[in-house]
């Protein structure tokens, strides 16, 4: 036994890229807290190398074995995890995302018959993993009789039948049986998952082999209405066009099987954890490395994650090449953005937008972006160009009128502003984000208070639970001098956002405005505490709290020159 574990050691040492340490602490607890901190942070990288130097320390130790391949594998390091994976199997432990490595090492090396000879009872990673897995396994070996039967087997398992039928076509596909794939299809759609976007490309590179463009351009068009990304846009060229478009989602046996990861991490996204979508996304990139739709979950999840540098990382594994370029240098963007590198990023956006100069979905990136950055005059000219591509009456019409508006009363530019305003309303009558801050600018700018009123109301309606949106009606409400109604509007805020600086000052002002001076104070003082001086959007002026907690909230409007404090009649 002594002799096995010092073969494992060795093993594990060198599978970790990791030298004999020349001082290691005795326990190797330190490493092993480090490395569960970086797994709650989503820090993959950090959690693997502190696992890896525990785990020469303890190389017998399997939920520190699963551990580390779980690391590896979320940073796409399956060389690494692969002897540990295996490791794990040889000691006879259970591990799903072991087994699933060693699945991926085994479709790597084309070794069909082994996956097929893998017990799943004692090595499965799940029915439909296994299910799908040994069906592409028998095509590999070369039975296609076999690998239709498992198909269908995984097929009468419950819940299954879209995922099973859909991956059914895409084998038909690739060995040219495009009518048996087209009927799949035909018949029951392959369930939900060709209502996807790759599911959809892949049924009209089918049609087109069959002779059938005008079917495959009509069956775009229902699915994406006309608003076709870069990608989408060239198939549909190309199927216009009259070109027969070679079928190109499943080239090969090991595609299939990536195909089988990319499914279900799909399928997982929103559903399940990042963490967990993001395993299966690495191990459909392993299988294929050029599997672009993978490569950009993967870099979706990690920015949702908040590992950025990885993020941007994987948005460069696209290649300028693909027509889904636009989207990666998108993706990227706003991870720089979010890294805290604006300027990068819209470095990146201004280029982009010279490369696709009649894509409105950069102009609107490069707007938003030049709006968090308070660059409004900038922002205004990409919004503009944005609605100029924008097909009238799409969806994304009110959104761009909405953050234009925004740019333009930022600018001090209220008629412009204002119209922007009241074209979103016009394209959406209720939209709750653009009545309250149409109704809350009326309202600061003392305008049209009863208009703002009802304004806000139907956005109170709508989204009740939002803080902002709830602080508006009882700042409108403070403004029309109905201070006891607004307080309890006022309160409900504070308990929705209870350490924004702007809410808890405006909170104040309505206490101060109904005699309650002491409460007044102390939310004034709580305004103060959450304010951070680093943050330029924040709308709570902190030397203005300041002498409201010297003076007082009416000398305070004396100084200002603004009417003092006055409380609604009947007729006001």
């Amino acid at each position: 036994m002594r002799a096995f574990r010092r073969i494992v050691v060795s093993g594990l040492v060198a599978s970790l890229g990791l030298g004999a340490p020349a001082v290691i602490a005795d326990t190797g607890s330190g490493a092993y807290l480090a490395g569960r901190h970086a797994v709650q942070s989503s820090d993959f990288g950090a959690a693997a190398r502190f696992f890896a130097r525990v785990l020469i320390l303890d190389p017998g130790n399997p939920d520190l074995m699963e551990d580390t391949v779980l690391s590896y594998l979320a940073t796409g390091q399956l060389d690494r995890a692969m002897p540990i994976a295996l490791t794990i199997e040889d000691l006879g432990l259970r591990s799903q995302v072991a087994h699933m490595v060693v699945l991926a090492g085994l479709a790597d090396q084309g070794a069909f018959d082994d996956l097929l000879a893998r017990d799943p009872e004692q090595l499965g990673v799940g029915p439909l993993v296994d299910g799908l897995i040994t069906a592409w396994a028998h095509l590999g070996a070369g039975s296609v009789t076999d690998a239709l039967a498992a198909f269908e087997t995984v097929a009468a398992q419950n819940g299954l039948r879209g995922f099973a039928h859909y991956h059914k076509a895409m084998a038909l596909a690739m060995v040219g049986d495009f009518e048996g794939a087209e009927a799949i299809f035909a018949n029951d759609g392959a369930g939900g998952v060709m209502l996807t976007r790759r599911g959809a490309m892949a049924r009209a590179e089918i049609l087109s082999q069959l002779g059938r463009n005008e079917e495959a351009l009509s069956l775009l068009a229902d699915a994406f209405g006309q608003g076709f990304d870069p990608s989408l846009t060239r198939l549909a060229d190309r199927l216009a066009a009259g070109d027969t478009v070679p079928f190109s989602h499943v080239n090969s046996v090991r595609d299939g099987m990536a195909e089988v990861f990319f499914s279900l991490a799909a399928a997982l996204n929103n559903e399940a954890n990042d963490e967990y979508t993001l395993i299966y996304g690495r191990m459909a990139a392993f299988l294929r490395p050029d599997h672009i739709d993978a490569i950009l979950l993967i870099a979706q999840l990690l920015e949702d994650l908040g590992q950025y540098q990885l993020a941007i990382e994987a948005y460069k594994r696209v290649p300028a090449t693909s027509p889904d370029f636009f989207a990666a240098e998108q993706g990227r963007a706003e991870a720089l953005s979010r890294s805290g590198k604006p300027d990068a990023a819209i470095e990146v956006l201004e280029q982009l937008s010279v490369d696709y100069p009649n894509l409105p979905s950069v102009y609107t990136a490069l707007g938003d972006l030049q709006r968090q950055q308070d660059n409004f005059v900038e922002a205004i000219a990409a919004y503009d160009r944005a609605l100029e591509l924008t097909d009238e009456g799409a969806r994304s019409e009110w959104f761009l009128h909405y953050v234009r508006g925004i740019s333009h009363e930022r600018t001090d530019n209220w008629p412009s502003a204002e119209a922007d305003f009241r074209a979103a309303l016009a394209l959406r009558p209720n939209q709750p984000q653009v009545l309250n801050y149409l109704g809350y600018s009326m309202v600061e700018k003392k305008i049209n208070l009863d208009e703002a009123l009802e304004m806000i109301e139907r956005a109170v309606a709508a989204r009740p639970d939002s803080g902002y949106i709830v602080d508006s009606l009882g700042w409108v409400l403070y403004r029309l001098g109905r201070y006891d109604e607004a307080v309890g509007h006022m309160e409900r805020a504070v308990e929705l956002m209870p350490v924004d600086p702007v809410v808890n000052d405006h909170l104040g002002d309505v206490y101060w405005a109904v005699g309650r001076y002491r409460e007044a104070e102390f939310q004034w003082k709580r305004a103060l505490s959450f304010i951070d001086p680093e943050d330029t959007q924040n709308e709570a002026d902190p030397e203005r709290i300041r002498r409201k907690l010297d003076v007082g909230l009416d000398a305070v409007l004396v100084e200002e020159g603004a009417p003092p404090l006055e409380v609604a009649n009947d007729d006001s």
